[in-house]
């Protein structure tokens, strides 16, 4: 279609220089070519060269006039593909791809066949998983550019990704009859090998072995030949020949795993002795291979099973391999097992102890075989929580070698379970000085001090491996360094400096974002290189990226905070009054002065680290301009400032957005629908309440924090009834008839508190719902949470600490605050390293002297809520939250 603003020939020249220009990234020439073209007053509103200039614009970083320039020149030209091009182009370079995809179908009703926007509309399309539209691009495309490889390769992967195996398989068929014969070419295995995919995932295995067995000679990635070959075998019952295939591959590699479990399913062994023969075979006919030897002792029972560990053990003991503990903890959750290896292990110490060797004989072991022993069993005390033990055992193996850094690693690890991190970072920090050199015990070391809340100590320990120059912090946020990153929101969490926890977490969420971002590159790349079998699992891996452990664990920080930030909005620096000193105590007064001069420090600090930053962005800047080459800038993100974000407008809004993703991709874990009941359950929303627990119900009816929810949503229907909408009644009425069967919530929580009562977990629930039914009888439900005798089967420290804060926080009114120290005083006995129980001992939950941040002023408008509201009832507007943290390992 000719454009609706026609050039003559001489301007016609120049913006083709422009676009020249564009495309060898030469944007200073190209914005002379457009002011030539402008300064003619003819041409002063042509619309395509208007936005050919905003296009160049924005390439040299100058967005806001980028876009003055192309949206002036779509109102000039509505009709011109080109302007509705650069528009789309412009919104893409912001990552606005929805609205980038409207300009690109803009740009189409006047181009239809144009190719460049069809690439670009079907590259969006895939990104944002618009599979349908994608389907009807690749298929335009492949209508007017049939002679190209990409035209055939897009149209059959949409039709793949639409499960639409026999269309997908006949255009890959017919695309491959095109191809030359190469004696080697890479290019053309992989795309049979994808091929081959294909036949596979449409469940047609049979002609999946007779593809392989076709192109055999021109596939060159043999290994995957030989494992699809095999795992299609066992499919189609062809055991013999896939038992000598798996025997060949486990002679390729006798340390795969997988190659055993398969070769079992070959043979058709079904019996344990039948699967220990194999392995017996194996171990005999490759004795220095591992996998044979330990996946026996999985399937091994009784006398066979020591035997076999006896021999195992010893092995691992006089090499001296530590990670041995790690292997075979997996075997520790047969308890029989768990017991032959105490039992085995605790026969080595005797022995080596009296006579040097493992057993009775003459023949001496070496040294190190004790030190290793040692080591093992102090792991061994550890797993089965006899830390007196595990402690005792670990020093005995110190005093031995006081030079290995494994030692000192396994002790901090043991002051961490006793609930010791002081101590544990004291171990860990010994351990690094051992070997400065070792990332791996620096990076242990770091988050160990995080979990002490010792950010400061962490962030110096890290630098010694960060780029000079730059703030150990900032080094890993451009690392995408994610474990550092949820330690840090933890910690600051902790600290109650929930702004600087929440920019930790948001940066977490950036770093996903950016990762998803990142695929884009990957939709040309892989179709060009024919990489198509990894190309297919990056966009499944991309589609649940977000059920990563460490964006939930980022998630589960930033909806914690959110969720108390609700519940105890802070208060403006302006409205906190520590200007009259005169009004203070001394101690008051002291707190005040610290914390100015702290507020100064900060100041200094942020003062000189702007002033680093600005002259950073300057250099950077002059060294952009002198080579010229810049593309297409990545949208400018908003500062995360700490005080903004611990002051959302809505934090219920902010937490749903963390949650929403967790909704979709980790459906399958109990605490996403926890903190969807929280939200809701604040937000007052019954249907939703109601969903979460259903879900809930489903993924573990019987955790007792499932049964604290339901209480509190019966408890919130009973009230609040007569207020609902007459189809949200009914609703409800419908779908509790199974949950809420005849019994109120006092009741049901009275049988549930009788049902547990060996269990600390459940009766801690139960004392805090029966403390929201009835709050004038407080002390009943102290003393059930408090009560800690011989009919309670395991008392844990984490499940003690929980009811020790909710004692002092308040939430069990004046009753629960007067019997804290005598809860403190009986868990000490219980548990006498924590710190969280010793007075004496240095309070890591405290903000030290050397903090970056002060958490005075992020603590005031709540730290009298500790003191003036101890008296407090609990109240239906004010509910029990329950503290739901990832276990760690």
């Amino acid at each position: 279609m000719p454009p609706s603003q026609p050039l003559p020939p001489k301007e016609n020249a120049l913006f083709k220089r422009i676009l020249k220009c564009y495309e060898q990234k030469q944007y200073k020439n190209g914005l002379k070519f457009a002011k030539q073209i402008l300064s003619n007053p003819k041409f002063s509103e042509h619309g395509e060269t208007l936005s050919m200039k905003g296009l160049t614009l924005n390439c040299l970083g100058r967005k806001e006039e980028a876009y003055d320039y192309v949206r002036r020149g779509l109102r000039q030209d509505l009709r011109s593909h080109v302007c509705w091009h650069v528009y789309g182009l412009l919104q893409r370079s912001d990552k606005k791809y929805e609205e980038a995809i409207k300009c690109y179908r803009n740009a189409l009703k006047w181009e239809p066949e144009n190719i460049q926007i069809l690439r670009d509309l079907s590259l969006l399309q895939v990104q944002m998983r618009d599979l349908e539209g994608y389907k009807e691009t690749r298929f335009q495309l492949f209508k007017l550019r049939p002679s190209q490889r990409a035209s055939w390769i897009g149209v059959a992967m949409s039709y793949h990704l639409l499960s639409d195996y026999e269309k997908a398989l006949s255009i890959l068929e017919e695309f491959r009859k095109t191809q030359q014969k190469a004696a080697y070419d890479y290019e053309h295995s992989e795309l049979l090998l994808y091929q081959n995919m294909v036949i596979q995932e449409s469940g047609d295995h049979k002609a999946a072995l007779e593809h392989l067995d076709t192109y055999e000679e021109q596939i060159c990635d043999k290994l995957s030949l030989l494992e699809t070959r095999g795992a299609n075998m066992i499919k189609v019952n062809r055991l013999e020949e896939a038992e000598k295939l798996y025997l060949g591959l486990i002679k390729r590699n006798p340390e795969n795993h997988l190659y055993y479990h398969q070769l079992e399913v070959a043979k058709g062994a079904t019996t344990i002795e039948e699967k220990l023969e194999i392995y017996a075979e194996m171990s005999e006919k490759y004795p220095k291979a591992q996998a044979p030897q330990r996946l026996a002792l999985e399937i091994a029972q009784g006398d066979v099973f020591k035997s076999m560990l006896d021999k195992y053990m010893r092995k691992a003991l006089r090499k001296g391999i530590p990670p041995l503990f790690v292997d075979l903890v997996p075997l520790y959750e047969n308890k029989s097992k768990a017991s032959i290896i105490g039992n085995l292990c605790q026969g080595y110490y005797d022995n080596l102890k009296t006579h040097d060797s493992f057993d009775t004989e003459d023949c001496k072991e070496p040294a190190t075989a004790l030190l290793w022993l040692l080591y093992y069993l102090a792991q061994h005390y550890d797993h089965n929580k006899d830390f007196q033990k595990a402690l005792e055992t670990v020093d005995e193996a110190i005093n031995h070698t006081p030079t290995l850094i494994e030692l000192f690693m396994l002790k901090g690890k043991i002051f961490k379970h006793v609930g010791n991190l002081d101590e544990a970072v004291n171990c860990f920090d010994e351990a690094q000085s051992l070997d400065t050199a070792d990332r791996y015990i620096n990076c242990k070391c770091a988050k160990y001090m995080l979990r002490a809340n010792r950010i400061r100590e962490a962030e110096e320990m890290c630098q010694k491996f960060t780029r000079e120059g730059v703030s150990a912090t900032e080094s890993l946020n451009e690392m995408q360094c994610m474990w550092f990153q949820t330690e840090c929101a933890g910690a600051f969490q902790r600290k109650g400096l929930y702004g600087e926890a929440l920019k930790k977490c948001h940066e977490v969420e950036r770093h996903f974002t950016e990762i998803v971002e990142d695929q884009f590159d990957f939709h040309t790349y892989c179709t060009r290189k024919m990489t198509l079998r990894s190309y297919v699992e990056l966009l499944r891996l991309e589609d649940v990226l977000r059920s990563h452990r460490f964006y939930k664990k980022a998630s589960h920080c930033a909806i914690n905070v959110y969720l108390l930030l609700h519940d105890k909005p802070l208060q403006n620096n302006d409205d906190i009054n520590d200007s009259n000193p005169d009004n203070l105590n001394p101690s008051e007064l002291k707190k005040l002065r610290n914390k100015q001069r702290k507020a100064q420090k900060k100041a200094e600090l942020e003062k000189q680290n702007l002033e680093q930053v600005a002259k950073k962005k300057e250099m950077h800047n002059k060294t952009q301009k002198k080579n010229n080459e810049e593309e297409l800038d990545s949208p400018a993100k908003d500062d995360l400032v700490p005080d903004k974000l611990e002051r959302p407008d809505d934090p219920l809004a902010e937490a749903i957005r963390f949650l929403t993703p967790l909704q979709m991709l980790a459906s399958n874990s109990l605490s996403t629908h926890l903190f969807a009941f929280e939200i809701y359950y604040r937000k007052e929303k019954p249907l939703l309440m109601l969903q979460s627990l259903k879900r809930m119900l489903k993924v573990d009816a019987s955790d007792p924090q499932v049964h604290g929810c339901l209480i509190r949503f019966q408890n919130f229907v009973e009230v609040n009834s007569k207020g609902f909408a007459g189809a949200v009644n009914q609703v409800i009425d419908q779908e509790t008839q199974s949950i809420f069967t005849t019994k109120s919530a006092r009741e049901r929580n009275e049988q549930f508190i009788q049902s547990h009562s060996k269990t600390l977990d459940h009766r801690l629930v139960g004392a805090k719902m029966q403390a929201l039914l009835d709050p004038s009888n407080l002390e009943s439900a102290v003393q059930l949470a408090t009560k800690l005798d011989d009919s309670i089967e395991e008392i844990s420290l984490k499940t003690c600490a929980e009811a020790y804060d909710l004692l002092l926080s308040g939430d069990f009114g004046a009753s629960g605050s007067d019997s804290a120290e005598s809860y403190r005083q009986v868990c000490q006995k219980f548990f006498p390293y924590a710190t969280k129980f010793n007075l004496n001992s240095k309070d890591t939950s405290e903000t030290p002297e050397d903090t970056i941040e002060d958490t005075t002023t992020h603590n005031n408008s709540t730290s009298n809520n500790n003191v003036e509201n101890n008296s407090e009832k609990i109240t239906n507007s004010s509910p029990v939250k329950a503290e739901i943290n990832e276990p760690e390992p």
